[in-house]
C-alpha cells in the first residue's frame, strides 16, 4: 500500500493497537506514580515504547492538555499533577 510501513510479527508478539497517549497513561500505574512525582523523560519513554521521541511529545502534549501532567519546560521534569481516571480535589 503506498505510504504504508510494514512491521514484522514475530510469533507469539503481541502489538498494542491503542493510541500511544493512551497507552501512556499505564505509566501512571507500572511506575506507581502518584500526585508530585517526576514523569519519565521523553527520551526514556521513547526507548520504552519503541517509537520517536517527537512522536512522545505529542502524546506528551494530550495528557498535559487533559492536565494530568504539568507543562514542559527546558530543563525541568514533568511532573503528575491528577491521576488518570480520578478527580482530584
Amino acid at each position: 500500500m503506498p505510504g504504508g510501513r510494514w512491521r514484522v510479527v514475530r510469533p507469539g508478539e503481541q502489538r498494542d493497537h491503542r493510541p500511544l497517549a493512551a497507552r501512556l497513561t499505564e505509566v501512571f500505574r507500572t511506575d506507581q506514580l502518584s500526585v508530585g512525582d517526576t514523569f519519565p523523560s521523553a527520551s526514556a519513554l521513547a526507548t520504552r515504547f519503541g517509537v520517536s521521541r517527537p512522536t512522545i511529545a505529542k502524546a506528551l502534549d494530550k495528557l498535559e492538555a487533559e492536565g494530568l501532567l504539568s507543562r514542559s519546560r527546558q530543563g525541568k521534569p514533568r511532573t503528575v499533577l491528577a491521576l488518570p481516571g480520578r478527580e482530584e480535589r
